[in-house]
């Protein structure tokens, strides 16, 4: 039995969570949003413990709903957790949880959807809103077969405690590697591996957060995308990390040429054993449903421009700088998920 929905939204993510409370507006009346967790609030959840948002909570909100509280303290990963799963319950939607989609395809004129469970939907419309963190990204490094000691990717790390006295190497120059290096340098002896010098940013710059400056500027929302992408990754910071990798004596060095069986051999020929790798090297887009619509590229990245699919009726919520320098965070989604339904409602 096939059932049928206006709109299907994959993913319960803040991606989607703004896609579907913005729909009604948009036309489409009865919107399913399918979750592969047991709750929504998306990846948020699997997050370190310590993760503290850049963005303070007055530019942290989506659609419809302030995040509550000071809106100049940085909410906490636990916080946004509790937001996100607030939010969805406001919806109107019919959220599904515990629901893994697997085939998402094009017939007659409409998408069929299939879940693991062999369930099947259709509709007019679908919006794909995840796939931005769902293929933690480990570059090709030589010698990382030869490693002996452990090695994992940000998204397996949750709290410094097990590495408690272990010399460890985080790799990666963002906003990510700096806070686990950070936290890791209280406890152990701790790294920091990036291919190019850490860009610090200052996070208050004339005594105002740099997000009321991106804004009041209009740089935020400004369409460019293609030249965002290219922009070296920078670290946000009021001083706090900065201190605090002076403090433990973090050192932040050239990226190593190769691993050992026992660590690492960094780029001046220099050895040191290493017991753990850190890797705080982001993610690659994912969307293994969509295997077979024609809208996949030979690299398995979309094809879309600002969202919309070259394939009719599909859209794109939640892709880093989908449209500007804001798209994928929680202030930015709420924007691209109304452009996207603004096409795919005319388009229907």
């Amino acid at each position: 039995m096939e059932h049928h929905a206006d709109l299907i939204v994959l993913g319960a993510g803040q991606s989607g969570l703004a896609t579907a409370a913005l729909a009604p507006r948009h036309g489409f009346a009865r919107t399913l949003v399918m979750e592969s967790a047991d709750q929504a609030g998306g990846s948020w959840p699997r997050y370190y413990d310590s993760l503290t948002l850049f963005s303070p909570a007055r530019y942290s909100s989506l659609p419809g709903m302030r995040f509550p509280g000071d809106g100049d303290r940085y909410p906490t990963r636990d916080e946004v957790v509790d937001y996100l799963r607030a939010y969805a319950r406001r919806l109107d939607a019919d959220i599904r949880t515990s629901t893994t989609v697997t085939s998402v395809q094009p017939r007659d004129g409409a998408w069929m959807v299939r879940t693991e469970d062999g369930a099947a939907f259709t509709a007019r419309a679908v919006v794909a809103a995840t796939g931005a963190f769902r293929s933690p990204y480990t570059p090709a490094v030589p010698g990382c077969e030869e490693f002996a000691g452990q090695s994992l990717h940000a998204a397996d790390y949750r709290t410094s405690e097990p590495f408690t006295g272990r010399r460890v190497v985080v790799v990666g120059g963002g906003n990510s590697a700096v806070q686990i290096a950070a936290e890791l340098g209280a406890v152990g002896e701790t790294t920091l591996a990036s291919r190019r010098p850490l860009g610090w940013v200052k996070q208050r710059p004339l005594g105002r957060d740099i997000h009321w400056w991106l804004r009041h500027t209009g740089f935020d929302i400004a369409p460019l995308s293609r030249m965002l992408e290219k922009v070296p990754v920078s670290v946000l910071d009021d001083g706090r990390y900065r201190r605090a990798l002076d403090t433990h004596g973090v050192e932040r060095r050239e990226m190593f040429a190769r691993l050992t069986p026992d660590g690492v051999v960094w780029a001046d020929g220099a050895k040191e054993p290493v017991d753990t790798v850190i890797w705080a090297t982001g993610y690659r887009l994912n969307y293994p449903y969509l295997t077979g619509s024609g809208v996949l590229g030979t690299d398995g990245r979309p094809r879309h421009q600002g969202g919309i699919a070259t394939v009719p009726g599909l859209g794109f919520v939640g892709i880093e700088f989908q449209r500007s320098f804001s798209s994928n965070t929680l202030r930015g989604v709420g924007r691209d998920a109304a452009h996207v339904l603004s096409r795919l409602s005319r388009s229907r």
